[in-house]
């Protein structure tokens, strides 16, 4: 067996024009099947990380019956026991306590229904680096009766800058009035349009009392060190806090982004699985051409006394190699490029970002290195090349010698 191996490795490079050829097919499918994946993949990532940073976090523990009516008077009062059930989880790297409602924002002639979120600002800027978004002024500090930050949308909606001041009117808990005035402490800049038009930060304490809920909170998000951990978690909570809490997983509280994902990928799916057809096609052709051109030198080795199933080993070595070649070769290329768009990923602009937008998602496309990736293209490729070594082999087993030698 050493000998066929040895031997398949030196027929690669007897004709090397041919095996180059063959190696592009493998080369370019490899390329093109992990880029289009990674970029796919990469996209769905960013959905996910928007959707659990600015909004609900892997897991969120709220009131029983809150998801379904996200009304004020279903906050619940902070027991500082919530803090230790989840210091306890080790997969629990932070949790971020907010109260949130809506009001209407009014400036002089100008009004807008907005929504309101009380926020830790240390935690928050943990969570979603929400300082780092600030335009214009300065972000919360640990002092009470702060500020207000609002979207660059909404303050050019309101004519508003830094240091007037916004009024906000609405509905706080059990039916009280809330009305409150702030100054304009810093303005933000979202890539998401629905938040730089519709959202507006108050302290913990601010939006408490503007509410009339002192204590309360409407949720606590939590994020984890590892994404895979999310079930555990959510069953360690459940276990220790009481059933008035409701626990739930960001899936079940983004059920239109999992669909769209689910939709999207089952089309990038359908898509891959053209790329591969052509590719087969692509390997096959050259593979055949391969074995046209061989017809004569595998007569020659059976005539001279090699065994046919000798000979078909060998051809099947030959195929792997270039298949391992190709895979390896492509994806030493492809990874760079994949790392660069992974730092800095692709901005859209024009009808694509609106469409991104539309949809409350960040308009880039950054790739993805997940290792699946590269691991689960390399294998499809290197099964589509051995498969295209079917006819080889059949060939080999019923080639006519003495006909072939005397063409």
């Amino acid at each position: 067996m050493k000998q066929i191996i040895i031997l398949a490795w030196r027929n690669l490079w007897r004709n090397r024009r041919r095996t180059m050829i063959t190696l592009a097919s493998v080369f370019m499918a490899v390329i093109l099947a992990i880029a289009i994946r990674s970029l796919q993949k990469g996209v769905y990532a960013s959905m996910i990380s928007n959707a659990v940073r600015f909004s609900t976090g892997y897991i969120q523990v709220h009131a029983k019956g809150y998801w379904d009516d996200q009304n004020i008077n279903n906050s619940f009062e902070y027991d500082p026991s919530l803090s230790a059930v989840f210091q306890k989880n080790k997969d629990i790297s932070l949790y971020v306590p907010r109260l949130e409602s809506f009001a209407l924002a009014s400036s002089g002639p100008h009004t807008k229904g907005v929504a309101v979120t009380g926020i830790d600002p240390e935690k928050e800027d943990e969570m979603n680096g929400l300082a780092k978004k600030i335009i214009e002024g300065d972000y919360f500090n640990s002092q009470p009766q702060q500020g207000i930050l609002i979207g660059d949308g909404l303050a050019e909606y309101l004519q508003l800058h830094l240091g007037d001041t916004l009024v906000l009117l609405g509905q706080g808990y059990h039916g009280a009035t809330a009305a409150g005035q702030f100054p304009i402490q810093g303005i933000f800049h979202y890539p998401l349009d629905q938040m730089n038009n519709t959202m507006v930060f108050l302290s913990l304490p601010d939006a408490q009392l503007l509410f009339g809920a002192e204590n309360s909170l409407t949720s606590i998000s939590l994020m984890l060190q590892n994404e895979n951990a999310i079930s555990s978690a959510k069953e360690f909570i459940e276990k220790h806090v009481d059933s008035t809490y409701e626990v739930m997983e960001w899936p079940a509280m983004n059920k239109t982004l999992v669909q769209e994902i689910q939709g999207d990928n089952a089309g990038g799916i359908i898509m891959l699985g053209i790329l591969y057809l052509v590719v087969a096609f692509g390997v096959f052709g050259t593979i055949l051409m391969m074995t046209m051109e061989r017809k004569k030198e595998f007569a020659a080795m059976i005539a001279v006394g090699m065994r046919r199933f000798k000979l078909t080993f060998m051809v099947i070595f030959e195929t792997i190699f270039i298949g391992l070649i190709g895979i390896v070769s492509g994806t030493l290329i492809i990874l760079p490029i994949l790392i660069y768009f992974h730092r800095h990923p692709v901005a859209l602009t024009g009808a694509a970002a609106e469409t991104y937008q539309q949809f409350g998602i960040e308009p880039v496309m950054p790739a993805s290195l997940d290792p699946s990736i590269f691991l689960y293209q390399g294998i499809t490729v290197l099964c589509i090349a051995i498969l295209s070594a079917f006819y080889p082999l059949w060939y080999i087993n019923r080639i006519p010698v003495a006909g072939t030698l005397k063409q």
